[in-house]
């Protein structure tokens, strides 16, 4: 018989079921702040950090930071918008000559 053989047994083990202890939970203090609740500096910093860049943001999204101002902005879409007037009219004036 080869030990593949559907005639032999597999051998049966015995063992011993272990309980585990309980082990109390750890308690780990937040990583921003120690075991009395004082930030770390690090905390604070990239609070700060978050905080100015979200005004930032907030600033460049409203158009009001930056090196341009709204009056150059606005002055920069009629410009374009004049232009594309004046082009529309070129086009059409080509067409009718044709």
């Amino acid at each position: 018989m080869t030990e593949n053989s559907p005639d032999k047994k597999p051998e049966i083990l015995d063992a011993e079921i272990v309980e585990e202890s309980p082990t109390p939970p750890v308690e780990v203090p937040e990583p921003d702040y120690s075991e009395s609740g004082v930030p770390s500096f690090d905390h604070v910093r990239d609070r700060i950090e978050q905080r100015y860049t979200t005004s930032l943001g907030s600033t460049e999204l409203a158009g009001l930071g930056g090196k341009e101002d709204v009056a150059s902005l606005d002055k920069k879409i009629a410009d374009r918008d004049k232009a594309a007037k004046d082009k529309l009219a070129e086009i059409r004036r080509a067409m009718r000559e044709q």
